[in-house]
C-alpha cells in the first residue's frame, strides 16, 4: 500500500488493484506543484470526496474528466456534480461503495469504502454567487490489503470517534489536524489517545495558510514514537 500527500487534505492511495484519489485540490493549493500534477493523477480508479468546499472538491471536474474516474461522494454534492456532466455516484453515511476483485472468493471486493460521519459544514464556496448547499460532510473508512484507514474528512472531535474504533478498528488514521476551521494538533492526538489504535497516523490540513498550524510537533510528541507520519507532498508513505 502507497499513501501519497498531494498537499492540504489530498492524498493518493493504491491499495489492492484501487488507486484512489481523495479530495484532490490540485490547481490553486499553495502545498501542491500544479506542473507535477499527472504523478498525483495517473491511473486513478475512483475519486472520493469528503465534501465541497473549494479547498477539497474545486477542481475535483477536470481530474475526473482527465482520469475517466468515477466520483464518489454524499448524495446532495453528487447531483451538484452530476449537472455538470461528471461521472458520479452519490451515498449516504453507514454506505459502502465496493471497488475492485478480490481473492476470498467470487463477489469479494479487494477495497470497501464507507462512509461515516464528520462534524463540519459543506457547500459549493468556489463559483460565483453565494454558497450553495452540498449536503454533508463525511469521512472515510477506508479497508484493504489486511488494513483499514480512517480518513477524518474536516472534523472536531466527536463521541462517534468511540464507535468508529470499535466497531472499524482502523490501524491507519489521516487525520486533519491544522486547527481554526478542524480540530488542531493537540485535539487530533487526544482522539488518537482517548479512541484509536492507530499504528499510523497522518496529519492532513495543515500549513497551506497562515491560520493553519505550520508544524505537527505537537502531535508527533505526543503519541508514542514512530506513529506519526509527517508527510512530504508526494513522497509516498508505504505500509
Amino acid at each position: 500500500m502507497k499513501i501519497t500527500w498531494l498537499g492540504h487534505s489530498g492524498f493518493r492511495i493504491e491499495i489492492a488493484d484501487q488507486v484512489l484519489l481523495i479530495d484532490p485540490w490540485l490547481a490553486g493549493n499553495p502545498s501542491f506543484p500544479e506542473e507535477r500534477a499527472a504523478e498525483a493523477t495517473t491511473g486513478a480508479t475512483a475519486i472520493f470526496l469528503t465534501h465541497g468546499h473549494g479547498d477539497h472538491a474545486s477542481t475535483t471536474l477536470p481530474v475526473a474528466r482527465d482520469t475517466d474516474a468515477m466520483i464518489y461522494c454524499i448524495h446532495e454534492l453528487s447531483l451538484i456534480l452530476g449537472a455538470e456532466g461528471a461521472q458520479v455516484t452519490g451515498f449516504g453515511k453507514g454506505g459502502t461503495i465496493t471497488l475492485g476483485e478480490g481473492t476470498l472468493g467470487e463477489g469479494d471486493a479487494a477495497v470497501r469504502v464507507t462512509m461515516v460521519n464528520a462534524v463540519h459544514s459543506s457547500s459549493i464556496d468556489f463559483k460565483d454567487g453565494a454558497p450553495q448547499y452540498a449536503g454533508d460532510p463525511a469521512g472515510f473508512m477506508i479497508s484493504g490489503e489486511g488494513h483499514t484507514i480512517y480518513v477524518s474528512g474536516d472534523t472536531d472531535l466527536m463521541a462517534d470517534m468511540a464507535w468508529f474504533a470499535d466497531l472499524h478498528q482502523p490501524d491507519i488514521g489521516i487525520l486533519c489536524a491544522g486547527g481554526h476551521y478542524t480540530m488542531d494538533m493537540t485535539r487530533a492526538a487526544y482522539a488518537c489517545q482517548k479512541f484509536f489504535d492507530f499504528k499510523t497516523v497522518i496529519p492532513c490540513h495543515w500549513g497551506t495558510f497562515p491560520l493553519l498550524a505550520q508544524s505537527c510537533d505537537p502531535l508527533v510528541y505526543a503519541l508514542d514514537e514512530g506513529v506519526v507520519q509527517v508527510p512530504e507532498v508526494l513522497v509516498a508513505i508505504e505500509i
